[in-house]
This record gives C-alpha cells, structure tokens and sequence, in this order.
C-alpha cells in the first residue's frame, strides 16, 4: 500500500493538472466563440456560391471551362488533408486522417495513384508516416489565417489539375455541427459537377446570360469557387478543432474530479490504518505493562 506522502503528492499532482485542463478548456471555449462568428458569417456566402456555380456548370457544357471537363481515365488523385496543429483535442484528427486513408486506400485499390497535400502539422506528420507522396505541406497556420490561404491552397490545385498532375482532387476536413458533434467529411473539388454543389433552389435552375462570354465567366468564378471550398473547410475545421478540444478538456477536469475523490478516500483509509495500528501497539503495551 502507499504511503501517506506519496498519497498526498499524488492528489496535489492532479489538483494541479485539473488547473491546467480547466484553463485550456477556457481558452478553447474563447477561440471557439471567435471561430463560431466566422463559420456562421461565412456560411451564407458560399452556400449561395454553391447554388450559384451549381445552376451554371449544369446549364453550360462541360467543355466550357477545363476545370468541367471529366477525364476520361482517372489515374491521379490528389487529397487535400486539413487537421489541426496541436493535439490534445480527443479523436478529432485520428478520426479525419482515417477518413483521407480509407479513402487513398480504395482509390489505390482501383489502381489509381494518390498524392497528399496536408494542412496542419497533424496531417503532415501523417501523410508522411504514410505509403503515399506528399507533395505540398503547410504547418503551423491553423492558429491564424485568412482567405489567402484559401488563396495559395487553390492555386497550387488548380495548376495540378490544369496541368494534369492530377485528375481528381477531394477536401478532407472536419464538418462542425456543434460543440458535441464534429464529422469528417470527403468533398470532391474537382473537376467541378453539379452532382457536387449544393441542390438549387425549389422552382428550377435559374437561366443565365453571359457577358461578355461565357469562357470569361466561368474563368472567373469557377477558380474562385474552389477557394471558397478550401476556405471553408479550414473555418469548419478550426470551429471542430476547438469545440473537440473543449469537449476533451472538460472529461478531463471530470476524470480529474473522480481521481482526486478515489485518491482522497484512499488517503483516509491509509490514515486510518496508521491510526488503528498505532492504537493497537499503545494498547499492546499498556497490557504488556500490567503483566
């Protein structure tokens, strides 16, 4: 049995750790109201972006715009990984990088070869742990970044795709629903398909005029629209990342709580068998006395 000292060491040990994971549970509770603000203010935009470049590219050919155009052999896939920097955040990022390797693996099944590009440090460390090339990484910039990222990130696929590096490209991030539930989810980005945005409105697509044509249209909006995709599959991550850490924090105060609570009885129980030990041995001594 533990002694009494190293009982009480061991409570003081984790009343100090119960400090900590309440303090990071206050810190992500803060990023997650900030990241929350932006999710929902960026939400509306690109759903009616999605609604928008859904009526076009099912109204034009898909030889209108390279970026439409489905390739008749599929032999390249690229999948664009977003986790988050840091741990300490639960399942959340074991749960997306399962979801980009079942995927990788099913496509390598089908003979098709498959390239990473990972965002968060926790994504590069996997794809590069993994049988799968990694050919663009970006560490370090989850904590703070703005649509330029979005910006670069879709550059860098769209000349892939354009120049046939690859032939198929899917966002793997992590979907926020709410401070409890956070989902990966795969996104097909390119090439771009009405099947992949949103359902338009009830009462029909609506009929576009282009001005002045077509090509410069869709040259426009349709690179645009999968940094859109990007950008917010890097807001709904972060909003995922903070609400699981939040959630991970607080089983930990809890867990915490219970430990403290067994470690106290514990510590009583020792206590009082010193206590009756030693009253047993003045007990003793005393009769031995009056023999």
């Amino acid at each position: 049995m533990p002694s009494l000292k190293d009982v009480q060491n061991k409570i003081a040990s984790v009343k100090k750790t119960k400090q900590i994971t309440k303090a990071m549970n206050m810190v992500a509770s803060a990023k997650l109201r900030k990241a929350q603000m932006k999710i929902e203010r960026f939400r509306p935009y690109a759903e009616k972006y999605y609604e928008l470049m859904g009526d076009m590219a099912a109204g034009v050919e898909t030889g209108a715009h390279p970026l439409l155009a489905k390739r008749e052999s599929i032999r390249n896939i690229g999948i664009m990984l977003i986790t988050s920097d840091r741990g300490l955040c639960g399942a959340f990022n074991t749960n997306l990088i399962n979801k980009a390797m079942h995927l990788a693996a099913a496509k390598k099944a089908l003979g098709q070869k498959v390239v990473f590009y990972a965002v968060g440090k926790k994504a590069v460390n996997a794809a590069r742990k993994s049988p799968y090339e990694l050919v663009k990484s970006y560490r370090d910039c989850m904590d703070g970044f703005d649509f330029s990222l979005a910006g670069e990130l879709g550059n860098e696929v769209i000349r892939a795709y354009l120049e046939e590096e690859v032939d198929e490209v899917h966002l793997v991030f992590g979907r926020f629903i709410n401070v409890g539930k956070q989902e990966p989810e795969d996104l097909k980005m390119l090439p771009v398909s009405p099947d992949e945005t949103e359902a338009p409105a009830e009462g029909g697509s609506a009929q576009y005029m282009y001005e002045p044509s077509v090509d410069g249209i869709l040259s426009e909006l349709l690179p645009r629209f999968i940094k859109v995709q990007i950008y917010r599959g890097l807001l709904e991550t972060s909003a995922s990342e903070h609400a699981a850490r939040m959630s991970a924090m607080d089983n930990a105060s809890n867990n915490c709580d219970e430990m403290i609570t067994n470690l106290t009885l514990a510590y009583n129980k020792a206590r009082q068998a010193a206590i009756t030990a030693e009253l047993l041995d003045i007990v003793g001594g005393a009769e031995a006395l009056k023999g």
